[in-house]
Order: C-alpha cells, then structure tokens, then sequence
C-alpha cells in the first residue's frame, strides 16, 4: 500500500495484489490507515481486481456493503480499472450517479483517482 499526501487529504492507494473478498477484509485495511496515518479526512484508492467479479454483480449486494463501510467511515473511495466490459444497466447506472457525487467515483486509473480527490473541497 502507498500514501500520498495531497493538499485536503491523505489518500491510500492499494496494490492490485490485495484481494477483498469480505467487507471484512476490508475493514482491517481501513483501520490501519485510519489509525496509523492520522488525516483529517481520507481517500482510497482500490483497484478493480481487488474487489473480483463479485462486487459488479449488484444482486450479490457486496457493492452495498462496501460502500455502506465506506460511507461509515467517512473515508472516500475511487475504484480504477476498465469498466467497459460491463453490459448490465444496472451497473452502468449506478457507476454514473456514483461519478456524479463526492464520495465514491470509478475512474480509469489510479492518477485519475488522485486527480478527482485533489479537487474535492473538504
């Protein structure tokens, strides 16, 4: 895992290799950027690969959970990766209107992620 300090926030950025398979996987990962990093408000930067074909599949509600976590936490989250491959509407719908908030985006790597961060006022 690698931090990157920007100007409003401390941002986590994880390796591809991590694998979330439970919300409880991540959890540990949360709480040992929260506790040991000390930023007044924090981002994460997971890869698609990391969270498995699972999470796309929106029936399965892993989604749910993971962004429930990170909205309880206040922590916020951009996943990159090449979402093209997904058809579903369902999906594409709920990618959009995450895109269009502040909290949880879905960009194409993890620059782009940093990027997005660096213009969220907090």
């Amino acid at each position: 895992m690698k931090i990157v300090r920007l100007e409003n926030m401390g941002v986590a950025i994880l390796d591809e290799t991590v694998k979330i398979n439970e919300t409880r996987d991540l959890l540990d990962i949360m709480a040992s950027v929260s506790y040991s990093e000390g930023f007044d408000k924090l981002g994460m930067i997971i890869h698609k690969e990391s969270l498995g074909e699972k999470f796309f599949d929106l029936k399965t509600t892993f989604a749910g959970e993971i962004l429930q976590k990170f909205s309880n936490y206040n922590i916020a989250l951009a996943i990159a990766g090449d979402f093209s491959q997904y058809t579903s509407k369902s999906l594409k719908d709920f990618i959009r209107e995450c895109n269009r908030g502040r909290h949880v985006f879905f960009v194409e790597d993890a620059d782009a992620g940093l990027k997005r961060f660096s213009e969220l006022r907090v």
